[in-house]
C-alpha cells in the first residue's frame, strides 16, 4: 500500500478522512487520526485538551497562558518508553501534576489533583504501571469533565479501553498492527478534531506522511482477517516490551 501510494499525488486531508474512518470502524470511536507516531500522538492529544478548535489557542502554544494546562498523571505511568513520558505532555506547554507513589494510587489523592486548571489526565497501560483502573479514574474526570487520554502503544485490544472510559487512546501502528511506522488516536470526534488541527500549531513538525497514512489503513484492514488467537498465543509467549525501544537488551545504545 505504501510503495503504491509514494509515487502519486494525494490530497492529504482526503486520505485522512478515510484513515479516519477505518480507524473508527476498527475501534468503535467516533474518529481517528494517523499521527507521525504514538509520542507524537500523547503531545497532540494532550495540545487538543488544551486548545479544543480554537485556532488561536493552537497558534499560540507551547504557549499555554490563559489556558487550562495541568495533566494529571499517576505517578507509577512517569515512565520511560524511549524517552520519558512527562516530556510528551510537557512538549505541548502542560504542566505534569504527578499522583500518588510509584506502588499505588488513591481515589483521593485523584480527586484532590483535579482542579480547574486540569487540561486531561494520561493514563499510560504498559506492564511497568501501576494504577487504578481506567473505568474508575474515567468515571471521577469525567464528573469533573476531565477527558481521559490513554497510551496503549504496546496494547492489542483496539476496543476495550475506548469502552472502559478513555477520551482518546493511542495506538502504535507498527507493533502489533504491523503497518509502517506511525501512531494512532482514536477517540471523540471533538477531540480527534482538535488533534488534526495541531497541525497548524506544534504539530506541523510531527506531520505524518501519505505513505504511513495508506499503510495504516492497510494495517488496519489486515487486522479484520487476522488470526487473534493465534497472534495472542505467539506474544503470550514473550516477556519483552516493546515500550523500551531507545535501548538494546543490556541497556546500551545501539550505535
Amino acid at each position: 500500500a505504501a510503495a503504491e501510494i509514494l509515487p502519486e499525488f494525494v490530497d492529504l486531508n482526503d486520505l485522512h478522512r478515510k484513515a479516519s474512518v477505518a480507524i473508527a470502524r476498527l475501534t468503535g470511536a467516533g474518529a481517528g487520526f494517523v499521527t507521525a507516531s504514538a509520542s507524537a500522538g500523547m503531545t497532540l492529544a494532550v495540545a487538543a485538551c488544551m486548545t479544543g478548535a480554537d485556532l488561536g489557542k493552537i497558534e499560540q502554544l507551547p504557549d499555554a497562558a490563559g489556558m487550562k494546562d495541568e495533566v494529571i498523571v499517576q505517578l507509577g505511568h512517569l515512565v520511560n518508553y524511549g524517552a520519558p513520558v512527562d516530556q510528551a505532555i510537557r512538549l505541548a506547554g502542560a504542566r505534569v501534576v504527578p499522583v500518588g507513589q510509584v506502588t499505588g494510587v488513591r481515589h483521593y489523592q485523584l480527586e484532590h489533583a483535579l482542579s480547574d486548571r486540569t487540561a486531561a489526565l494520561m493514563y499510560v497501560v504498559s506492564h511497568h504501571t501501576v494504577q487504578l483502573p481506567l473505568a474508575q479514574v474515567a468515571q471521577m474526570c469525567h464528573a469533573r469533565r476531565v477527558p481521559v487520554v490513554a497510551d496503549l502503544a504496546s496494547e492489542y485490544d483496539l476496543r476495550g479501553f475506548l469502552r472502559a472510559g478513555a477520551d482518546v487512546a493511542i495506538y502504535s501502528a507498527h507493533k502489533f498492527l504491523g503497518g509502517l511506522t506511525a501512531g494512532i488516536l482514536a477517540g471523540t470526534k471533538s477531540l480527534i478534531r482538535a488533534a488534526f488541527l495541531q497541525n497548524l500549531g506544534i504539530g506541523r513538525g510531527m506531520k505524518v506522511g501519505k505513505e504511513a497514512i495508506a499503510g495504516t489503513i492497510a494495517a488496519l484492514a489486515a487486522w479484520g482477517q487476522r488470526d487473534h488467537a493465534g497472534v495472542r498465543g505467539l506474544f503470550g509467549k514473550s516477556n519483552g516490551s516493546s515500550k523500551a525501544e531507545g535501548a538494546t537488551a543490556n541497556g546500551r545504545l545501539p550505535f
